[in-house]
């Protein structure tokens, strides 16, 4: 199917806090379990996660990384003040820096970063080159990029299924912004010409689960 565009951000208190209570148990653990695999020995001092949201996956990370400090970056003030509980829930108020930020317009705090995560994010750009941008200007080299979004389907009727296997018990506000993600989302081939236009053959793209795909290298 064509792709739809949704809103960039999700900026309303409501639709944040649904996602920030919705169970991404099975997607935020492949993420994590995809950095760890493509980088088993990489140990990043600083990190990079653009559209944090929640900050989740950025939680699961800094447990992982006791040694690293993460800078985490989302357009959205409603997300980010679930994030900012979730990180002092956690404890780690002093490791994980919270960033509101435009990419690739708003300057972000460090020149060159050791590793660049996002999940999540491509699909709600007005523009996919405003990832693949800030990644070029930002990641120092051979730096580890993992990028990981959905997938859109082939049909409305498609996506309307995925949304029922996995969010059948979610609020509808969710299931609907989860519909809308889906649409919006860009195919392997898409992403792949996304890629060659800056120049980024060193990034790999993957279909990595029925719904999502990983893009991950070095630059």
């Amino acid at each position: 199917m064509k792709r739809i565009p949704e809103p960039e951000l999700m900026d309303d208190l409501e639709q944040a806090r649904a996602y920030a209570e919705a169970d991404f148990e099975e997607s935020n653990s492949l993420f994590v379990r995809l950095f760890q695999e493509h980088f088993p020995d990489e140990k990043p001092k600083l990190f990079l996660d653009l559209g944090c949201g929640p900050a989740d996956i950025t939680i699961r990370l800094a447990r992982i990384y006791p040694d690293a400090v993460f800078h985490a970056v989302d357009g959205s003030e409603a997300m980010l003040l679930f994030a900012k509980k979730g990180i002092l829930d956690a404890s780690l108020g002093k490791r994980i820096k919270l960033i509101k930020a435009f990419i690739p317009e708003d300057p972000l705090p460090v020149r060159h970063y050791d590793a660049l995560i996002s999940n999540s994010l491509l699909h709600h750009l007005k523009s996919p080159h405003a990832l693949w941008k800030t990644i070029t200007e930002h990641c120092r080299p051979e730096a580890p990029v993992l990028v990981m979004d959905l997938l859109r389907p082939e049909s409305p009727e498609k996506a309307r299924e995925i949304v029922n296997r996995y969010s059948a018990s979610e609020p509808e506000i969710l299931r609907r912004d989860f519909f809308n993600s889906l649409c919006a989302s860009y195919t392997i081939d898409e992403v792949e010409k996304q890629l060659g236009l800056f120049g980024l053959e060193g990034l790999k793209v993957k279909q990595v689960s029925d719904r999502h795909l990983a893009v991950w290298g070095r630059l």
